[in-house]
Protein backbone atom coordinates (compact mmCIF):
# COMPACT_ATOMS: atom_id res chain seq x y z
CA UNK A 1 0.00 0.00 0.00
CA UNK A 2 2.12 2.50 -1.40
CA UNK A 3 -1.23 5.36 -1.69
CA UNK A 4 -1.13 8.34 0.64
CA UNK A 5 -4.51 9.22 0.58
CA UNK A 6 -4.60 12.86 1.42
CA UNK A 7 -8.55 12.93 1.85
CA UNK A 8 -10.99 10.63 3.50
CA UNK A 9 -13.26 10.54 0.09
CA UNK A 10 -9.77 9.18 -1.42
CA UNK A 11 -9.41 5.89 0.56
CA UNK A 12 -11.08 3.28 -1.92
CA UNK A 13 -13.90 0.73 -0.26
CA UNK A 14 -11.92 -2.27 -1.37
CA UNK A 15 -9.32 -1.73 0.92
CA UNK A 16 -9.03 -5.30 2.98
CA UNK A 17 -7.47 -4.50 6.26
CA UNK A 18 -6.56 -7.15 8.88
CA UNK A 19 -6.71 -7.01 11.87
CA UNK A 20 -2.52 -7.24 13.05
CA UNK A 21 -1.61 -6.82 9.36
CA UNK A 22 1.02 -4.49 10.16
CA UNK A 23 2.58 -5.85 13.51
CA UNK A 24 5.89 -7.57 13.30
CA UNK A 25 5.37 -11.72 13.12
CA UNK A 26 6.37 -13.56 16.84
CA UNK A 27 9.75 -15.33 16.75
CA UNK A 28 8.97 -18.66 18.65
CA UNK A 29 11.73 -20.12 20.36
CA UNK A 30 11.63 -23.75 20.23
CA UNK A 31 14.20 -23.99 23.31
CA UNK A 32 12.10 -22.83 25.91
CA UNK A 33 11.30 -25.17 28.76
CA UNK A 34 8.12 -25.68 30.32
CA UNK A 35 8.22 -24.51 33.82
CA UNK A 36 6.47 -27.74 35.67
CA UNK A 37 4.62 -30.05 33.84
CA UNK A 38 1.00 -28.95 35.22
CA UNK A 39 1.95 -25.23 33.49
CA UNK A 40 1.75 -23.86 37.31
CA UNK A 41 4.46 -22.54 38.92
CA UNK A 42 5.89 -20.24 42.33
CA UNK A 43 8.03 -18.25 40.20
CA UNK A 44 7.85 -16.62 36.50
CA UNK A 45 10.77 -17.11 34.30
CA UNK A 46 11.78 -13.38 33.10
CA UNK A 47 13.69 -13.98 29.65
CA UNK A 48 14.42 -17.16 27.79
CA UNK A 49 17.69 -18.07 29.81
CA UNK A 50 16.13 -21.37 31.40
CA UNK A 51 18.66 -23.36 29.80
CA UNK A 52 21.85 -21.10 30.38
CA UNK A 53 20.81 -20.75 34.17
CA UNK A 54 23.76 -22.62 35.22
CA UNK A 55 26.39 -21.86 33.25
CA UNK A 56 26.17 -17.52 34.31
CA UNK A 57 24.46 -15.08 36.27
CA UNK A 58 22.47 -13.09 33.99
CA UNK A 59 19.08 -14.62 35.61
CA UNK A 60 19.45 -12.98 38.62
CA UNK A 61 18.48 -9.44 39.56
CA UNK A 62 18.98 -8.91 43.36
CA UNK A 63 22.78 -9.32 43.19
CA UNK A 64 22.64 -12.20 46.12
CA UNK A 65 22.35 -15.50 44.16
CA UNK A 66 24.95 -17.76 43.04
CA UNK A 67 24.72 -20.50 40.69
CA UNK A 68 22.92 -23.49 42.14
CA UNK A 69 23.19 -27.39 41.68
CA UNK A 70 20.22 -27.53 39.38
CA UNK A 71 18.29 -25.27 36.55
CA UNK A 72 15.33 -25.67 39.34
CA UNK A 73 16.74 -23.75 42.19
CA UNK A 74 18.65 -20.98 40.05
CA UNK A 75 15.77 -18.75 40.56
CA UNK A 76 16.27 -15.18 41.95
CA UNK A 77 13.76 -13.79 44.70
CA UNK A 78 12.39 -11.06 41.86
CA UNK A 79 11.07 -14.38 39.87
CA UNK A 80 8.77 -15.31 43.12
CA UNK A 81 5.47 -12.83 43.07
CA UNK A 82 5.42 -12.99 46.59
CA UNK A 83 8.76 -12.89 47.67
CA UNK A 84 9.12 -10.13 44.75
CA UNK A 85 6.11 -8.05 46.43
CA UNK A 86 7.76 -8.01 49.57
CA UNK A 87 10.99 -7.06 48.54
CA UNK A 88 9.20 -4.39 46.44
CA UNK A 89 7.53 -2.90 48.92
CA UNK A 90 9.89 -2.63 51.27
CA UNK A 91 12.28 -1.07 48.50
CA UNK A 92 15.30 -3.61 49.32
CA UNK A 93 17.56 -5.23 46.23
CA UNK A 94 17.43 -8.66 47.31
CA UNK A 95 14.73 -10.73 50.44
CA UNK A 96 17.86 -11.67 52.80
CA UNK A 97 18.05 -7.91 53.17
CA UNK A 98 14.90 -7.87 54.95
CA UNK A 99 13.98 -7.62 58.65
CA UNK A 100 12.12 -10.25 58.82
CA UNK A 101 14.34 -12.58 56.77
CA UNK A 102 17.23 -11.91 59.08
CA UNK A 103 15.74 -12.06 62.30
CA UNK A 104 13.91 -15.21 61.64
CA UNK A 105 16.23 -17.82 59.19
CA UNK A 106 19.46 -16.10 60.20
CA UNK A 107 19.25 -15.56 64.00
CA UNK A 108 20.61 -18.67 65.85
CA UNK A 109 18.23 -17.87 68.97
CA UNK A 110 15.41 -18.04 67.13
CA UNK A 111 16.09 -20.93 65.62
CA UNK A 112 16.76 -22.36 68.58
CA UNK A 113 13.42 -22.10 69.81
CA UNK A 114 12.04 -23.51 66.51
CA UNK A 115 14.73 -26.48 67.38
CA UNK A 116 12.79 -27.60 70.58
CA UNK A 117 9.33 -27.36 68.41
CA UNK A 118 11.14 -29.51 65.76
CA UNK A 119 12.27 -31.80 67.79
CA UNK A 120 8.71 -32.38 69.88
CA UNK A 121 7.28 -32.79 66.33
CA UNK A 122 9.65 -34.60 64.19
CA UNK A 123 12.20 -37.02 66.70
CA UNK A 124 15.26 -36.24 69.30
CA UNK A 125 18.24 -34.98 67.76
CA UNK A 126 21.07 -37.20 67.66
CA UNK A 127 24.11 -36.51 69.60
CA UNK A 128 26.19 -36.60 66.39
CA UNK A 129 23.65 -34.25 63.65
CA UNK A 130 25.61 -31.42 62.71
CA UNK A 131 23.52 -28.49 64.65
CA UNK A 132 24.48 -26.27 61.40
CA UNK A 133 22.29 -28.82 59.26
CA UNK A 134 19.51 -28.68 61.32
CA UNK A 135 19.21 -25.00 61.36
CA UNK A 136 19.23 -24.40 58.08
CA UNK A 137 16.20 -26.79 57.83
CA UNK A 138 14.75 -25.03 60.12
CA UNK A 139 15.69 -21.56 58.45
CA UNK A 140 13.96 -23.10 55.45
CA UNK A 141 10.72 -23.88 56.99
CA UNK A 142 10.67 -20.83 58.39
CA UNK A 143 11.09 -18.76 55.58
CA UNK A 144 8.34 -21.02 53.51
CA UNK A 145 6.16 -20.67 56.46
CA UNK A 146 6.63 -16.47 56.37
CA UNK A 147 6.14 -16.47 52.66
CA UNK A 148 3.80 -19.14 51.83
CA UNK A 149 1.67 -19.26 55.40
CA UNK A 150 2.32 -23.26 55.12
CA UNK A 151 4.48 -26.32 55.66
CA UNK A 152 3.18 -30.35 55.36
CA UNK A 153 3.88 -33.46 53.62
CA UNK A 154 4.50 -33.03 49.97
CA UNK A 155 4.38 -29.31 50.08
CA UNK A 156 7.53 -28.29 48.98
CA UNK A 157 8.66 -25.23 47.59
CA UNK A 158 12.25 -24.31 45.72
CA UNK A 159 13.52 -20.93 47.60
CA UNK A 160 15.06 -18.60 46.14
CA UNK A 161 19.13 -19.15 45.40
CA UNK A 162 19.65 -15.82 47.00
CA UNK A 163 17.76 -17.55 50.61
CA UNK A 164 19.43 -20.83 50.15
CA UNK A 165 23.24 -18.95 49.76
CA UNK A 166 22.51 -16.54 53.03
CA UNK A 167 21.65 -19.63 55.24
CA UNK A 168 24.20 -21.83 53.83
CA UNK A 169 26.47 -18.99 54.35
CA UNK A 170 25.25 -17.77 58.01
CA UNK A 171 25.34 -21.97 58.98
CA UNK A 172 28.06 -23.75 57.03
CA UNK A 173 28.97 -27.50 56.48
CA UNK A 174 30.55 -29.38 54.22
CA UNK A 175 27.77 -31.14 52.28
CA UNK A 176 25.12 -29.80 50.98
CA UNK A 177 21.53 -31.04 49.84
CA UNK A 178 19.72 -29.54 47.36
CA UNK A 179 16.29 -29.05 46.37
CA UNK A 180 14.75 -32.20 46.13
CA UNK A 181 10.67 -33.56 44.80
CA UNK A 182 8.87 -34.94 47.45
CA UNK A 183 7.63 -38.77 47.14
CA UNK A 184 4.37 -37.89 48.32
CA UNK A 185 3.55 -35.23 45.51
CA UNK A 186 1.43 -37.00 42.71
Amino acid sequence: MEDVFSDVDEIPENLNIQPYMFEPPVQINNDHIAQESSGESDYEVRGNDQLDRRANTIWYECGSCEVMETTMECTCCAEFPLVDQIRESSELECITEHETFRDNCLNARVLEVSLHEYIQRERPLDDNEPINEVYRHIAYRRFVLWIWHCLGRGNRKVLPACVVTAIRRTFPSENYIGFRESHLAS
